[in-house]
């Protein structure tokens, strides 16, 4: 996902691109509210996922900013801010913010937010009708509209969150999941208590999808899908 990083503070921004980077985005950084209008601006490139605005920009209110991206697209915005009162995350979304962060944030907090605006936003475009839009990883194909998952042609009968749990590490191949957010993004609760619960998941479908090797364990941090890069394609 690219995501626009709306952060004047270049030692505050270094910092969370890397975090960012480290969990498969593309980051880019504009300095100012007029940098970040115009980055959104050119055409033919993959579009956002996700704007994180900064309130405090040097050229304009970050609020006008926001209200600047919404009227010229419908990408996800996140504001981050230390301003905490009600009154102020109320005004932002009301502008059109989609989630609004309070500084000091825990990064973990923040990168499920992000996956949760996006899903969101996804999940207003139904496909077209007729449209079979799939993932192929080597022999593994998962239809996300039907969920169904075949090997080889072969259909494999999964689970709703065993489908969810490929179908997330699926979407970027080679991105390590921390156990965390897996949990946050498949189970929409926090880690504790439910870490048992996934490790069972990961067996689960690696003996049902008979490629013990597919999803690989990251000890201390979570896990990856080992396979070819991603592509949608038709049927």
């Amino acid at each position: 996902m690219r995501l626009l990083l709306v952060e004047d503070d270049d030692h505050v921004a270094a910092a969370l691109s890397a975090i960012l980077v480290r969990h498969g985005f593309q980051v880019v950084h504009a300095r100012s509210g007029e940098e970040a209008i115009q980055a959104l601006l050119p055409a033919g490139k993959e579009p956002f996922g996700c704007v994180l605005l900064d309130l405090g920009l040097p050229d304009q209110d970050g609020y006008e900013v926001c209200g600047k991206i919404r009227k010229r697209s419908d990408t996800p915005v996140i504001m981050v801010t230390a301003r905490a009162d009600v009154r102020s995350r109320i005004h932002g979304l009301n502008l059109g913010a989609d989630d609004y962060v309070v500084k000091p944030y825990d990064t973990g907090e923040l990168l499920a937010r992000i996956h949760a605006v996006s899903r969101r936003k996804g999940a207003g475009e139904a496909p077209a009708p007729g449209d079979d839009t799939a993932l192929r990883l080597g022999g593994v194909r998962i239809e996300l509209p039907t969920r169904r998952v075949s090997v080889a042609g072969s259909e494999v009968q999964l689970t709703r969150k065993e489908f969810d749990l490929l179908a997330l590490l699926a979407q970027r191949p080679g991105v390590v999941f921390r156990r965390e957010q897996i949990i946050s993004e498949v189970w929409r609760t926090s880690w504790e208590g439910t870490g048992r619960t996934l490790e069972v998941h990961v067996a689960s479908l690696r003996s049902k999808l008979r490629m013990p090797a597919l999803i690989e364990t990251v000890r201390g941090v979570g896990y990856r899908l080992v396979a070819p890069a991603a592509s949608v394609q038709g049927p």
